[in-house]
């Protein structure tokens, strides 16, 4: 599958801009994988994959304890879509396969 492999994100926060690495693997419907962001890393779940969609969540501790949701397309070597802060709304995020 396309969205198999590593990926570079750009995620547009109320911080600024962040950069993460991404590393997913499907399996029928199922996305598994890791993300990963100033020097931490963390196992991603209730991954999901449909067509060229994609959806994923991830928790962080730093710069506070979150779970991000990430909902987006793949398109080739390119993903775009966004990404839910919990009460601090949606961001746009954008990634590109390494």
């Amino acid at each position: 599958m396309a969205v198999d492999g590593n990926w570079n994100l750009t995620m547009t926060t109320p911080m600024g801009e962040r950069q993460a690495t991404l590393t997913l693997s499907s399996s029928g419907g199922t996305l598994t994988g890791t993300q990963g962001a100033d020097g931490n890393s963390a196992e991603i779940f209730d991954g999901t994959i449909s067509g060229d969609a994609v959806n994923w969540k991830v928790s962080i501790d730093k710069p506070m304890p979150l779970t991000l949701e990430f909902i987006g397309k793949v398109s080739g070597d390119s993903m775009s879509g966004e990404m839910g802060i919990g009460p601090m709304g949606s961001f746009p995020f954008t990634g590109t396969k390494v």
